[in-house]
């Protein structure tokens, strides 16, 4: 029996639950001293002054690092434009020229190369002294005066000269097929309407943290990253040294979500504190700092246009996006990509703009784009449903999209009227009566709605090794992450698969760059990219080995074929004689002992171009309204999923049910409430940043409909770490509709937007 698709614990659980998992900011170094990062308090201007020299002079202070006596770094090369969206000179050096296959597009640091400041929270000093409270006394007594400059920090008045972004690989800044607009005119049922989600801030457990680490000219860095290998030529780049002097580290992640696959400013300038003075410098930033200099879901504003005919079939789809950006740094929040692959129409249009704020610079957040679309196309979708009088579900199934519509090509699969169908059953959505306001419980309003869930299947190329070692294990190392999503223990299982092992003879290595190097663990390509890639490491080894069996006259396989052989359990063996068989163990020690090892390169091939690759799902939410109050609660969702071949069925039910957790915050809770007179967060903390805890969560059950891929890569697996958020906040919306008859069209949905003032 294949331990493949067996639901096994967490082979790094006990680690974790004893605390012996070791965090970027657990290592242990010697002379380790303690930076703190100080952050600018003004949107915009410049420093005119800054006390560093009282400062250096209180009880432990090692270094007071400002733009001042910071070192100065390599001058950005000339396609590395320096500037910033206003003709400004950026407030720091430019990283490397992203490497698509390998990393995100990053945005520029902020190094203390010069005094300007571009947006609140902006890194403008670094305090290292003995201890983190010497340090921390110190960051907070620095006194720091500017000279200010006008901001825009208005949405409303920067969206009224929007830009048009850069084009990037499968974000195109305009779509279109058809005639839009002529569908419109010629449709008999059309909706226009505009949806508004908030800026939303990242809050892992843990927050962002590096250890800089010199050895004369080499640097270790142990940092929390979703990409050591980005991590690794961001910093070389940036400090202007060659990256294979660069060594990161990072066996753990206590949480990423986007946040921490794009190389942030204070790792960089842990490494500069460290080198000026002359220690170990640990860098860990305060809850407070993980709001600003480290990225966050932008602002977006979405105009939706449906125009159906009278049995439903969509005739025009137009999507136009406007997303918050920043003047250090471009980021689009690709809001229309699930329209532009979502439904059957011939008539499509779609557009990404860009308002500039003096802000930080955004970032991913999970399911970046698919998220937020998916709120606003989902909920366009169920006000259509009801100007047709028609079944929320039924709109779907008439509209489902054989072929991928954008790139006319066929899917490599897709299980979505499957979804549709399991799902709906086990909610008991036959039961629905359509009318808003007409289902009660327990003297609230009851409301039933639904969503179409939908991610991009990724996958980059990526490397592994396998080593058979003399008694009979086998060491697997690849350069990727375990965000807390189950990769020790995913790489385990196809690892023990493919060699014939019990997953306890398999050890998998993960989180640094000495090993063979893999892309960053975001995109929801993890497995999907390093799986094949340890699949293939591993048959290497095991290839190998059989060979020198067979060509070792003591084994009692000598003389058989390759193809005679299998391996079970740990053997060597005779397929038509099971007798005939040989331990891996003794066949490496009468090999010299010396560790049979298999390398393996896993790349994309072009089935991305002819093969459109997603993963679908269908989410079923039902709400409770106090009709006095406006509180809603969640008390069940049912989510179905088909995301191609299961490899852990406990740790693929978990991150689903995860990604309907956040789904149900972004719906009902989370808001980076900022003071748009300064541009700065005011609910900076997890006691003010609303996120679900237990009690908001009701019961949801997740269904995986069987599902075979053998186009995607040779496991056929697809991702599932995002696509369980997507069309979770819609379906909450279209639910609240139900039950009260408001359509509420800006997240989050908070009782005072439900009671009638």
């Amino acid at each position: 029996m294949s331990v493949i698709g067996q639901g096994i614990d967490r082979l790094d659980g006990r680690l974790k639950v004893t605390g012996q998992a070791t965090y970027s900011a657990e290592h242990k170094l010697p002379r380790l001293a303690y930076g703190v990062m100080v952050l600018s308090t003004v949107p915009k201007g410049r420093i005119t002054a800054i006390g560093s020299a009282a400062i250096g002079r209180m009880p432990g202070v090692m270094l007071v690092m400002t733009h001042q006596n910071a070192p100065r770094l390599p001058k950005p090369k000339a396609e590395g434009k320096t500037s910033g969206k206003d003709g400004s000179k950026s407030a720091g050096a430019e990283q490397s020229k992203p490497d698509n296959k390998q990393q995100p597009p990053n945005p520029k640091l902020s190094l203390l190369q010069d005094d300007r400041v571009e947006y609140n929270a902006q890194p403008i000093a670094v305090v290292v002294a003995d201890t983190f409270e010497h340090a921390r006394d110190a960051a907070r007594r620095l006194q720091v005066r500017y000279a200010t400059s006008p901001a825009q920090l208005d949405f409303q008045q920067a969206k009224l000269r929007p830009r048009r972004p850069e084009p990037q690989p499968e974000r195109p800044p305009e779509t279109g097929r058809g005639n839009a607009m002529r569908g419109l005119q010629n449709a008999a049922t059309r909706v226009d309407v505009t949806f508004t989600t908030p800026m939303e801030n990242h809050n892992p457990l843990e927050p962002h943290a590096t250890i800089a680490a010199w050895d004369g000219d080499a640097l270790t860095l142990y940092d929390s990253t979703q990409n050591v290998s980005g991590a690794r030529r961001t910093a070389a780049h940036s400090l202007g040294i060659d990256p294979d002097k660069v060594r990161v580290v990072c066996p753990f992640v206590g949480g990423g979500f986007g946040s921490k696959g794009t190389t942030w400013s204070h790792v960089v300038l842990a490494a500069m504190a460290s080198r000026m003075a002359g220690v170990p410098v640990k860098l860990v930033l305060e809850r407070t700092q993980m709001y600003g200099p480290v990225g966050a879901r932008p602002l977006t504003e979405q105009h939706l246009q449906l125009g159906a005919g009278r049995d439903g079939k969509l005739l025009a789809v137009t999507h136009d996006t406007i997303s918050s950006t920043s003047f250090v740094d471009d980021f689009v929040e690709p809001c229309t990509a699930v329209t532009r692959k979502a439904y059957a129409s011939d008539s499509l249009q779609t557009s990404q703009r860009l308002a500039t704020l003096n802000v930080g610079v955004p970032t991913y957040m999970r399911a970046p784009g698919e998220s937020s679309g998916s709120f606003a196309l989902e909920s366009a979708m169920d006000e259509l449903a009801y100007a047709l009088k028609m079944d929320p579900v039924a709109l779907r199934l008439v509209n489902y999209a054989e072929k991928d519509p954008e790139k006319d090509i066929p899917w490599s699969s897709k299980s979505l009227r499957e979804c549709y169908r399991a799902g709906a059953e086990r909610f008991g959505w036959s039961r629905r009566t359509p009318q808003p306001g007409s289902m009660r419980a327990d003297g609230k309003l009851v409301g039933w709605g639904m969503a179409t869930a939908a991610y991009p299947a990724n996958r980059k190329g990526a490397k592994a090794s396998a080593r058979i070692n003399p008694d009979g294990t086998v060491l697997v190392r690849s350069g990727t992450h375990d965000l807390g999503t189950g990769t020790y223990t995913v790489m385990t299982q196809i690892a023990a698969d493919a060699l014939g092992l019990p997953v306890s003879r398999i050890r998998f290595e993960l989180g640094d760059t000495t090993f063979p190097e893999a892309p960053v663990s975001g995109g929801s390509q993890t497995v999907a990219s390093v799986g094949p890639a340890v699949h293939q490491a591993a048959l290497a080894a095991r290839d190998k080995l059989v060979a020198t069996a067979l060509g070792d006259s003591g084994s009692a396989l000598h003389g058989l074929n390759p193809n005679e052989v299998d391996a079970v359990d740990g053997w060597l063996v005779a397929k038509a004689d099971p007798k005939r068989r040989d331990s891996m163990a003794a066949v490496v020690a009468r090999n010299g002992g010396k560790p049979i090892v298999g390398e393996a390169s896993a790349e994309q091939g072009d089935e991305k171009k002819r093969y459109a690759m997603q993963a679908f799902g269908a989410v079923f939410v039902e709400v409770h309204v106090d009709p006095d109050l406006g509180t809603i609660r969640v008390p069940r969702i049912v989510g179905s999923y088909g995301v191609g071949r299961v490899i852990n069925r406990k740790t693929t039910h978990s991150q689903l049910m995860g990604g309907i957790v956040w789904g149900i915050g972004m719906g009902l809770m989370e808001k980076t409430e900022m003071d748009w007179r300064v541009g700065r967060a005011v609910n900076a903390n997890l006691a003010d940043y609303h996120v679900p805890v237990n009690a908001d969560i009701g019961e949801i059950e997740i269904i995986v409909v069987d599902e075979q891929d053998k186009h995607i890569n040779e496991l056929g697996t697809k991702g599932v770490g995002e696509i369980g958020i997507t069309g979770v906040a819609a379906a909450i919306a279209n639910a609240i509709y139900h039950a009260t008859g408001k359509r509420i069209r800006d997240l989050p949905i908070t009782p005072d937007k439900l009671i009638d003032v």
